[in-house]
């Protein structure tokens, strides 16, 4: 369910705005991305863990509110954050 620490550095690597960085919007959005993606499969076994589910929801909120900072911040970089992961908005 969770992301190694391996994938979690290399979408470090492949989101970051400058080198050495750890924790922009863009890659703590994707980091969810990836986390909301492997839960989201755990799900589709496990239907009645509605403890993940509730993870699940907490962590699209979160999401969502990263995601709007940065269109209220940075229109271009919440476009480029956007067409890279493949979300709809």
């Amino acid at each position: 369910m969770s992301i190694t620490a391996e994938r979690k550095q290399e979408l470090m690597t492949e989101y970051a705005t400058k080198p050495g960085d750890t924790g922009s919007p863009e890659i703590q959005v994707a980091v969810l991305t990836e986390r909301i993606t492997n839960l989201t499969e755990h799900l589709k076994d496990h239907k009645k863990d509605f403890a993940s589910r509730r993870g699940l929801l907490m962590m699209v909120g979160q999401r969502r509110r990263l995601l709007d900072y940065l269109k209220k911040k940075e229109v271009n970089r919440y476009q480029t954050v956007i067409e890279r992961l493949g979300l709809r908005k």
